[in-house]
């Protein structure tokens, strides 16, 4: 009796998506778990509103790592391609929720650390969690969407105007939000999380938007470095 080979002309993902999809995926995830923490940095200057003194979301900067991953797989693989990560990463947040949760209502051990500082850790209060589901479905979709259109504007050359103004417009989508629905507009429309000061929400909507764009602007030659990297060792690029 014969052992039938598998062939090896099937068909097999690109390297360079699967390594894109993880990349986005583990900064999404991470963005989930530290979206409790809020940072705080000093600035050598005062600036309008903020004074010199920064706060934002732990969550920004690996947020801010998933517009590098959807903006090269959209260079790559395409507008459609990429709408499919973004929508199916948002799907995946609801899993990471169920999960988060479901642990955190199941029974402790003795030798467990204390369930109610892992509740406070892990366990993302109902505000943050709607604004950064309503947050990250139109921002990530914008920021495809306009990636696109300008590609198809300049014939595809310019790839870094491309990142930069997808990335820095749909970030200010993303921020303002954010922001706005979890420290403005709920607590105050339906009493969900704390309320806060008028400055003090423009002051974190601008503190984790100057993040934001920084990254935009600095990781541009990284998209370059990216993709011409896949490019290179893919057979057949989109």
């Amino acid at each position: 009796m014969s052992v039938r080979s598998v062939t090896q002309d099937q068909p097999t993902l690109p390297a360079g998506a699967v390594a894109l999809a993880a990349l986005f995926v583990a900064s999404l995830v991470t963005a989930q778990l530290t979206a409790s923490k809020v940072l705080q940095f000093e600035l050598p200057f005062a600036l309008p509103v903020t004074g010199a003194e920064l706060a934002l979301p732990g969550a920004a900067l690996a947020y801010a790592l998933t517009f590098l991953a959807s903006d090269c797989y959209t260079e790559l693989y395409g507008k459609r391609a990429a709408q499919v990560l973004v929508n199916v990463g948002f799907l995946m947040n609801f899993l990471v929720l169920a999960l988060v949760w479901s642990t955190i209502l199941a029974p402790a051990a003795p030798s467990s650390i204390d369930p109610a500082a892992f509740e406070t850790v892990l366990g993302a209060s109902t505000n943050i969690v709607a604004a950064s589901l309503l947050a990250y479905v139109v921002s990530q979709n914008y920021d495809v969407v306009v990636f696109h259109w300008i590609k198809e504007q300049t014939s595809g050359e310019r790839l870094w105007l491309r990142n930069i103004v997808s990335t820095g417009t749909s970030q200010a989508i993303d921020t303002v939000i954010f922001v706005g629905v979890a420290f403005w507009l709920l607590p105050r429309a339906i009493g969900l999380g704390p309320v806060l000061p008028g400055d003090v929400v423009v002051a974190l909507m601008i503190g984790q938007y100057l993040l934001k764009l920084g990254i935009a602007v600095l990781d541009t030659p990284l998209v370059y470095l990216v993709v011409g990297a896949v490019r290179r060792y893919e057979v057949s690029p989109a």
